[in-house]
């Protein structure tokens, strides 16, 4: 630097005056005064302005950014906790709603689908809701044989395992097997169970009891209210039909064996109990748990017969709606949510009875249930997965049927399947309340010439069915064959419709899977063994390890006890366990069961 020159920034100090001016614009800018200052002044303080304004900016887009980034990476790692692939289990609350179509396969859903479109006037192209949520396929075999019945099929859902047709929650060695439900309910989830079978059947029994044999009903239902069962109650809810099991064969509407009034015995235990449509409908949004509403001495009607008689009968949409709603409640302030089982059941007994017009209301009753889970899935504030499936298929339903040596013509009408206002089942029961009014021969066999009986049955299939060109062979074996008038009846339908059926039991089809969320559910796209199901809904819920603890408390209980006290003895060698005789026990084009059980002689199991 040159000699005798000072750096500008060495400048003397400032005088009185610039004081001055930097007071007077210090002043503008509290005040928002004019100044006598220079331009310049003016000029800094507007950058000063933009750049607090632009640095504001810029930390508030780095925020948003921020934020945007760990939702995405919450969201990743969500989608691998729930990717079901077995790396990782979901994590924090949570809510599992399992489905069982018992009895329908993939043609079940072919048949109520053109007949939807038919009756509705709709395009090919409307589809089912479940047709929009399937996933995968689910194969059936039990460990006995090639053709499951429920029991074992539904053991493949509560304990992830195969076993024998008939066993309950119980493994081929006869040995219990944790449920899931069990377990769900011991890790503090709230429990339910909703069915329009008898509540003690197959299908809800093994998710809160273990038998050796399934027809042990009377056993089913103490272990279901928690008073044999060996863990205590394991379900919070239960609706359904089956009011029969649980009071005594010698009241009205009863048939237990053990003289227990079971009913009585579960409200002495805090259960609260429902049985008609008026205290249903009175439940509200308050309902009280441990709750049990048995609205039938038996199985629920059909759909397309209830439907006539729904001041009686809750509908499954209706008792899957109140169930789910009441869960959510008891579960709003608790740190678990809910495990659920929903079972449309009567789709089974359609196929068994190879009853098309039957089973297409049973299968769009259980559709619109579908339909009504996701609207409560999509309301929730917990984070809530369906997933669906059936046991097996029944009935061998194929939806065309050859009905001469010609070749067959590519068909099948769903317009007589919509003609049909009542099952055959209905219709069976009609039929044979006639014929009890009917005199007696002294040989005390009904008369089945009379020409009324047959004028009758033209009307009957006419009203019900929408049949008016009965044939003389049709009603020759109506008149001659009233045991069986179901399958006659149901028979008439089929072939008019074109709809084939391959059995009056179980198939060894594959099954559809569905799901509401198919990220949530990755691990069952695809085929997969039924057991697949069962390890998924345990590993959902994140009770793998509790699973297992309560098949060794379960276990050591039946060393205590012994095994067949509480278990029931072991079956014999060659015994049927499904719920169906022997082939033998079949006659004719309509086969009869020869046990003797009210309505399930028509309906099968």
């Amino acid at each position: 630097m040159p000699s005798g020159q000072e750096p500008l920034l060495a400048q003397g100090p400032a005088s009185e005056a610039s004081n001055d001016d930097a007071l007077e614009e210090e002043d503008a800018l509290l005040t928002g005064a004019r100044t006598d200052g220079s331009k310049k002044s003016t000029a800094v303080i507007v950058k000063s302005r933009w750049q607090e304004i632009a640095l504001f900016l810029w930390a508030l887009l780095a925020t948003v950014v921020v934020v945007i980034l760990a939702v995405l990476y919450q969201h990743k790692q969500a989608e691998k906790g729930l990717s079901g692939d077995g790396s990782a289990s979901p994590s924090g609350k949570r809510n599992l709603i399992f489905m069982v179509s018992d009895g329908m396969g993939p043609t079940s859903l072919a048949l109520t689908r053109g007949w939807r479109q038919h009756t509705e006037q709709l395009p090919y192209d409307q589809v089912l809701v479940l047709d929009q949520h399937l996933i995968g396929q689910s194969r059936t075999r039990s460990s006995s044989s090639l053709v499951t019945d429920s029991a074992a099929g539904a053991t493949a859902f509560s304990c992830g395992m195969k076993s024998y047709n008939g066993a309950i929650s119980v493994l081929p060695d006869h040995s219990p097997c944790g449920s899931v439900m069990e377990a769900a309910k011991r890790a503090g989830y709230t429990t339910g169970l909703v069915v329009t079978t008898r509540i003690t059947d197959a299908t809800p029994a093994v998710f809160a009891s273990h038998v050796r044999r399934r027809e042990m009903e009377d056993e089913i239902a103490l272990q279901m209210l928690g008073e044999t069962h060996p863990l205590g109650r394991m379900v919070d809810l239960m609706f359904g039909g089956g009011r029969c099991q649980f009071l005594p064969n010698t009241t009205d509407g009863g048939c237990r064996n053990d003289g227990l009034n079971a009913i009585e015995l579960a409200k002495s235990k805090s259960w609260n109990y429902i049985e008609s449509r008026e205290e249903f409908d009175n439940l509200g949004t308050s309902v009280e748990l441990p709750m049990l509403g048995l609205f039938a001495s038996d199985d629920f009607p059909y759909e397309i017969d209830r439907r006539y008689q729904n001041d009686v009968y809750p509908s499954l949409a209706e008792m899957a709606k109140t169930a789910l709603d009441a869960l959510s409640a008891a579960t709003e302030d608790k740190d678990q949510g809910f495990f659920i089982m929903i079972e449309g059941s009567r789709i089974d007994h359609a196929g068994h009875a190879n009853d098309p017009a039957a089973q297409v209301h049973e299968v769009l009753a259980y559709d619109k249930t579908v339909a009504a889970v996701l609207d409560f899935i999509k309301d929730s504030q917990t984070p809530t997965v369906m997933v669906g499936t059936s046991d097996h298929e029944t009935g061998g339903l194929a939806t065309a049927r050859q009905l001469h040596t010609t070749y067959p013509e590519y068909l099948w009408y769903p317009g007589v399947l919509a003609n049909a206002n009542h099952s055959a089942a209905h219709l069976h029961y009609e039929f044979n309340d006639h014929l009890a009014g009917i005199p007696k021969h002294a040989s005390n066999s009904v008369s089945v010439s009379s020409k009324d009986t047959k004028a009758y049955l033209t009307s009957l299939v006419s009203k019900g069915l929408g049949i008016n060109d009965p044939s003389q062979e049709e009603l020759d074996y109506l008149v001659q064959h009233p045991a069986v008038a179901a399958y006659g009846f149901a028979s008439m339908v089929s072939k008019r419709a074109q709809t084939g059926w391959s059995t009056h039991g179980h198939s060894g089809a594959d099954v559809n899977i569905y799901t509401s969320d198919p990220r949530a559910a990755k691990a069952l796209m695809g085929n997969h063994e039924n057991t697949e199901v069962g390890e998924f809904l345990r590993h959902y819920l994140d009770l793998d390890d509790e699973v297992e603890k309560v098949t060794e408390k379960l276990r050591k209980h039946m060393d205590v006890v012994g095994a067949a006290s509480w278990l029931g003895d072991v079956p014999t060698e060659g015994e049927r366990l499904d719920g169906q005789d022997h082939i033998d026990d079949y006659h004719g084009d309509h086969r009869k069961r020869s046990r003797s059980r009210s309505e399930c002689d028509v309906c099968g199991r």
